[in-house]
Formats: C-alpha cells, structure tokens, sequence
C-alpha cells in the first residue's frame, strides 16, 4: 500500500545544453540563425496557341482601367437589356442582350451570355450563344462551347473544337483601300425584322 515513489528524473537533467564556444574577439557574438528553407514554386509552362487569341479573365477585364475602357458596358449575369447600343467601343455580355450594336470595337459574349440582334464590330468572340446577325470586320473566334445562329459576315475566322455556326456564312469581300494601302471592308446595314 504504501510504497515508495520512484524518483522521476527532473526535466532539467534531461535536457542538455550544447557546449558554449569562446569568443574569439570581444563583442563579436551574434545569435545564430536557423536555416531557411527553401521555397518551391511549381508552376506549369503553358504555351499560347499560335491561331486563337487567349481569353481574357473576366476580373482582369473589369480591372484593368485606361481611357479606352470608359466606353466599356458589361450586361451582367441576370440583367437582361434590350435596345440600342451607341458610343460604345467594348461590349461584355454575361446576361441576355436583345439589342442593335454599331460601331463597337469589340464584342465579348461570356459562356453564360446570350445576345440576339444585330452587332457591327470590328472583334467578335462568342463563348455563349448568339442569335441574329453579326458583322466582325476584323476577326470572329468562336470559343469551344459558342454558338452562331443567323448571318454571319467576318474578315478572318477561328472556330475552336465544339464552336457551332447555323445560318449564312460569309467572308467580307474588301471594296476600297484606305489611306494606308489597307482593305476597307463593306459596311453591312441591319436587315432583321423586328
């Protein structure tokens, strides 16, 4: 009942100490460091395809910022607008757009947007659906997932793996060259029907 208690070793007598070393000179002791690790960064060499431009994030288009991008309009997702689009050089479209765009550099239908009516831009890229007609004086990329239905007139095109084109499709044939020797492609008028 009652016995003895072994005696623990105390915490202190397990612990060592390593041996301190001299100071070779007076004051010149300074604590030691720990080793730094080394750091690992695996990042994934990615090359860009020569033929399709690559596409731009969303949040990095609403980003960025500049002169050319305060005529930029952005139908988000679930808005819903229909009209006339005027003055405009950089439309986005993530929501439903039933509208007539003219002028327009660039058009940018995002995988969850859908635009019906008639667009004459310069730059086209469809990754949702499009329905109408569309005029890209300059270039149409239809992403992998985009859809065309109606009449489509382009100066080059590029249609990924699962883009589809329904309807008329025609390459712009060039009418007058301007001041720099370059082709002017004929101006195309609105032909739906309301």
């Amino acid at each position: 009942m009652f016995r003895k208690k072994k005696e623990e070793p105390s915490v202190d007598d397990e612990i060592s100490a390593p041996p301190m070393k001299p100071f070779s000179k007076k004051g010149s002791h300074s604590p030691s460091r720990p080793p730094i690790a080394p750091t690992f960064n695996h990042e994934t060499p990615r090359r860009p395809s020569p033929e399709i431009p690559r596409a731009h994030t969303r949040q990095a288009e609403r980003i960025s910022s500049g002169a050319q991008d305060s005529k930029q309009l952005v139908i988000g997702r679930d808005i819903r607008l229909s009209g006339e689009i005027t003055s405009c050089n950089r439309l986005l479209v993530e929501g439903r757009a039933d509208v007539t765009l003219q002028g327009a550099h660039t058009i940018n239908v995002a995988a969850s947007g859908f635009f019906k009516g008639f667009a004459d831009v310069q730059v086209a890229d469809i990754s949702g659906h499009f329905e109408g007609e569309l005029v890209a004086h300059d270039q149409l990329i239809i992403r992998a997932g985009g859809h065309i239905n109606g009449s489509v007139r382009y100066g080059r095109i590029v249609i990924e793996a699962g883009g589809k084109v329904s309807g008329d499709m025609q390459a712009l044939e060039t009418v007058a060259t301007g001041e720099d020797g370059a082709a002017i492609p004929a101006p195309m008028k609105p032909t739906m029907k309301s």
